[in-house]
């Protein structure tokens, strides 16, 4: 694990601190980009997953909103961190293509671009939280200290977003033919991540197939949280912890090692 050793992490909050300006220029650019020439604007961030929201409810609660309680926040909670995940990614893979400008001219350690992105995808994801514990209200699902433990998976998929964006944002450098097997992949993702529907459909020996996809586990967690008010096992922190902290190794390995040959291939 030397490359997540502690010289490592400290070595980045320090160039993150000297470069603290542009980081903060780069991510308010991120934002303002996104809503450039919206009527709207901001207010995207939260009419789009709400949006979203209904289709599946529209199409789905048929099928399954009888035999799940509280459906609506049932979808919400997989739409909510499935979209989370899926926007970061998708705008971290080209995060050092987009910036191929800057970076070639100036010393700057090329992580901040994909850091910066995967910002902008986070401020966009706690507006939406903000809906969805609204939405929890009206629902009557009471609050209770145990949602506090909702930090949990949300820094787990912070960590692991940051790794799956290090892992493309250096692959589609090379491969631009990354972005369009990472829409297949995301989408093949969705279906299997249970946003609109209950592993317990499936036999038992396949339930546990559903675990080897980490944002289904991040879903888990939150569900069991909001829905059940119980605190997942111990084996669901570790899972999420585990496959976090693997996106981060790997994530890292192949941007140290192929770091130099960015600037040969943009």
């Amino acid at each position: 694990m030397e490359i997540l050793n502690y010289n490592w992490i400290k070595n980045t909050f320090i160039k993150l601190k000297k470069h603290q300006f542009l980081f903060e220029e780069l991510v308010k650019r991120d934002f303002k980009q996104k809503y450039k020439r919206t009527v709207l604007g901001m207010a995207w961030s939260i009419l789009s997953p709400l949006l979203t929201l209904l289709v599946l409810k529209v199409i789905f609660s048929h099928f399954f909103g009888q035999r799940i309680a509280h459906y609506t926040i049932y979808l919400f909670c997989g739409n909510l961190l499935f979209s989370y995940f899926s926007e970061s990614t998708r705008t971290g893979m080209g995060a050092l293509m987009s910036n191929a400008g800057i970076f070639s001219k100036v010393n700057i350690p090329k992580y901040l671009f994909l850091f910066s992105k995967n910002i902008s995808s986070l401020i966009n994801f706690l507006l939406t939280l903000c809906v969805f514990f609204i939405f929890v209200f009206f629902e009557g699902i009471p609050f209770t200290l145990k949602f506090f433990a909702l930090l949990y998976p949300v820094c787990c998929l912070i960590i692991f977003n940051l790794g799956i964006g290090l892992i493309l944002s250096a692959l589609f450098v090379f491969f631009r033919d990354i972005g369009y097997l990472y829409n297949v992949f995301t989408m093949l993702l969705m279906y299997a991540s249970a946003i609109f529907y209950t592993i317990e459909t499936f036999p038992e020996k396949y339930q546990m197939v559903f675990y080897l996809n980490p944002v289904f586990c991040n879903i888990a967690y939150f569900r069991s949280i909001v829905l059940e008010d119980t605190i997942p096992s111990l084996n669901l922190h570790i899972l999420c912890f585990l496959y976090a902290v693997i996106a981060l190794f790997i994530g890292t390995f192949i941007y140290k090692k192929f770091n130099h040959k960015f600037l040969y291939y943009i």
